[in-house]
């Protein structure tokens, strides 16, 4: 007989933390995040030589994108793809592989000084490649072809990543090499693809559920297909020629169509609810990451790191936060509504990228940027770890 979602985990007597895919990812995903930031910090300074062959900096993008994104991004798509497909979740024994592979990633980039050139890369690559069959066979089995999309974001996104190792190994800056903006580009456009079609279901549910009349303009339309098609070049040109004008120019299109894209979302309607609004504030650093950095080209400015970084900490990180929080929440059995604890990892975000931004004005902010980072993420560690390591009330035996 044909099994459920639920009856496949709860058959599972193994770890709660491998009874679904979002659990082991998304818990370890954070906890990663706090111990590179805690080594990070006094590698920087010199205070410790970690045994990496990335200078700290690229070691420090290389595992908030790759590794970080690349855990929460394994953690979503297990999660979703059985909704998407109808199929079988990943459970057990078979998932703590997977989870296995990426820790092995981690901690070969960690220590790839000491190992073989070709070996870190190699171990760290497996972990998004098995990633990407797995989902493709769920995707072909299940005949979900207009998911395909979001697979191939998935490959772009690993190119970028062995991108990203080809240019550390050529004793290049990574940190600002093409792989890593082709790595922020494609989370970019993950963020417009999947948050587009999340963000106005999400808020229409809402202010259904609390009876406002506004409604948000249904995913997906003939709109929001011209922005993402739009996108697709502008962020190309970012990624090749970073410091052109004209590239400045598409970047402020850009800026300007995800602006209206977002408007059309009924924001202004979702203040009451945390768990709705930072879904929309996450998406706004979208467009203002485009508007700053498309700006500073246009002003013949190249330092755009802190401009950059309001996709990478605001985009990413908050789109990745309020993902993780919502999805733990549903599918913990628990109300969908943000508790105070959940407030202050949201601030607590937003306020280290606050901090990100004014550090070339003021350097300590730097500092203060990452510990209010710690914060976001320590905090989501320390009130949704147990939530994701136990059993939903109505599974325990």
């Amino acid at each position: 007989m044909a099994q459920t979602s639920a009856e496949q985990m709860r058959a599972w007597t193994g770890p709660a933390l491998f009874s679904f895919g979002f659990r082991p990812f998304f818990l370890f995903g954070a906890v990663w995040v706090v111990v590179a930031m805690l080594l990070w910090l006094p590698a920087l300074t010199g205070a410790i030589a970690l045994p990496t062959q990335f200078d700290p900096v690229s070691w420090h993008a290389h595992e908030f994108l790759f590794g970080y994104l690349g855990a929460v991004l394994a953690g979503f798509l297990l999660t979703a793809v059985p909704n998407w497909t109808g199929r079988l979740p990943m459970v057990g024994w078979t998932l703590a592989a997977l989870f296995g592979l990426w820790v092995a990633g981690r901690v070969a980039i960690l220590i790839s000084a000491i190992l073989p050139a070709s070996v870190a890369p190699a171990v760290d690559l497996a972990f998004p490649l098995v990633l990407g069959a797995m989902i493709l066979r769920e995707i072909v089995a299940g005949k979900n072809w207009k998911n395909l999309i979001v697979l191939a974001l998935l490959a772009v996104f690993t190119l970028a990543n062995a991108l990203f190792h080809v240019e550390a190994l050529q004793g290049g800056f990574a940190a600002r090499g093409q792989g890593l903006r082709l790595g922020v580009a494609t989370a970019v456009m993950m963020i417009a693809v999947i948050g587009g079609r999340i963000i106005p279901s999400f808020t229409r549910n809402w202010l259904a559920r609390g009876q406002t009349p506004a409604r948000p303009a249904p995913p997906m339309q003939r709109f929001d297909k011209l922005v993402l098609m739009a996108s697709v070049p502008a962020l190309l040109f970012w990624v090749v020629r970073p410091f052109d004008a004209f590239t400045g120019v598409l970047l402020v299109g850009l800026g300007v169509l995800h602006v209206v894209r977002l408007i059309r979302w009924q924001w202004q309607h979702t203040l009451r609810e945390p768990l709705v609004w930072v879904l929309h504030l996450s998406y706004a650093f979208i467009p203002l990451g485009a508007l700053l950095v498309g700006t500073e080209l246009l002003l013949g400015s190249t330092a755009t790191a802190a401009a950059q970084h309001l996709w990478m900490t605001g985009a990413i990180g908050g789109m990745t936060l309020a993902v993780m929080t919502r999805a733990t929440l549903g599918h913990t059995g628990r109300a969908l509504t943000a508790n105070r604890a959940t407030v202050v990892i949201y601030l607590c975000l937003f306020a280290a990228v606050a901090a990100r931004l004014a550090t070339p004005a003021l350097p300590v902010l730097g500092y203060v940027s990452g510990i209010l980072w710690l914060a976001a993420f320590g905090g989501f560690t320390y009130a949704y770890g147990p939530m994701l390591m136990r059993r939903k009330p109505e599974t325990r035996k």
